[in-house]
């Protein structure tokens, strides 16, 4: 089975997620969310598990940028923003089957593979 990692080039986390899977010689699938946007789908799976405030990352320059410090969106308009802002995320979205995490989680990560 395939592991899907969202996230950009430059994210430590996310080549930290790679490296992880790539030293267990397990096949990855890589989005590079610079060149193509997660989808609404995706992003909608993601919130459904983990709660839409789990995948903002409210630290970065973009969200700031934005002027979103004093936002106050609902979950439909939130997931719109990530949509069309990817670069809000927070780094890497890992999913493998139906399991799914949220920045480095490299204990939950193993966990997977143990199982």
């Amino acid at each position: 089975m395939d592991v899907q990692i969202f996230g950009t080039r430059k994210s430590a986390d996310t080549r930290k997620a790679l490296r992880f899977f790539a030293e267990r010689r397990m096949k990855t699938h890589f989005v590079d969310l610079q060149e193509r946007a997660a989808s609404r789908g995706e992003l909608l799976r993601f919130a459904q598990k983990l709660g839409i405030g789990a995948l903002v990352d409210e630290d970065s320059r973009r969200y700031g940028e934005l002027g979103l410090r004093t936002a106050r969106y609902g979950d439909d308009r939130w997931l719109e923003v990530l949509t069309a802002e990817p670069l809000l995320l927070k780094m890497p979205l890992v999913r493998w089957g139906t399991a799914l995490s949220i920045g480095d989680a490299a204990g939950t990560w193993k966990s997977w593979l143990d199982a």
